[in-house]
């Protein structure tokens, strides 16, 4: 899609009908995934064609998660609710995105806390872009900070949606662009100049991250 003279590469998702799950340690090693190809290659082994992947939320050195990683109803990592690790994940308020059966959400931080929910999967990272239609406090149009950023919104209609730019943009056009574009109420950040996807035609990773959000199907 193209807006306001950006591309962005974008998938939507329906948890309803499609098989969305998070990666980070691969175990047949115990140590994270290298690559989309190198995920993609052990769940081939496990019958299931890779049709879209993605890098979830900010990392630390390992690499590890920042924040809360669930896979598979598994606590990785634990909340980080301080918001400690300086950068993007530490402009406050930052969130969650998490799934439970056919139901997605983006939810902040200490309202997510507050919900003790229990999620097949989840990831945290910040800012968040967007939280019930309105943009983060911080974000301004003449915001300098320009960079590749990628984000994952749940739409009109339970859809989810990441969404990649394909060239530098700040923090206001591409919440703009998941609230106005995309139709996504709740949205969040999750990571800048590194972000990258893949398809069964195309993979744009040239760096190592942690959790890798993938779509799959038998």
């Amino acid at each position: 899609m193209t807006a306001g003279g950006m591309l962005y590469t974008v998938a939507t998702v329906d948890p309803a009908r499609d098989r969305l799950t998070l990666h980070w340690l691969n175990p047949g090693t115990g140590k994270p995934y290298s690559s989309f190809a190198q995920l993609g290659q052990r769940l081939g082994k496990q019958g299931q064609k890779l049709l879209f992947a993605t890098n979830s939320g900010i990392y630390a050195p390992g690499p590890r998660p920042l924040g809360l990683h669930v896979e598979g109803g598994k606590t990785l990592v634990r909340l980080n609710n301080a918001g400690k690790g300086g950068g993007n994940f530490a402009l406050l308020p930052n969130g969650v995105f998490w799934l439970r059966g056919q139901k997605a959400g983006v939810t902040e931080t200490q309202a997510y806390k507050k919900l003790a929910l229990t999620p097949d999967y989840a990831t945290q990272s910040g800012p968040l872009l967007v939280a019930g239609g309105k943009l983060h406090p911080d974000f301004n149009r003449g915001g300098t900070s320009f960079k590749v950023r990628s984000g994952v919104g749940v739409c009109a209609g339970g859809k989810v949606r990441f969404a990649i730019s394909a060239g530098p943009v700040n923090f206001y056009t591409f919440a703009t662009f998941f609230r106005d574009k995309l139709g996504c109420p709740d949205a969040l950040y999750l990571d800048g100049s590194i972000s990258a996807y893949a398809t069964p035609d195309t993979d744009t990773q040239f760096a190592e991250f942690a959790g890798i959000w993938a779509v799959t199907r038998k």
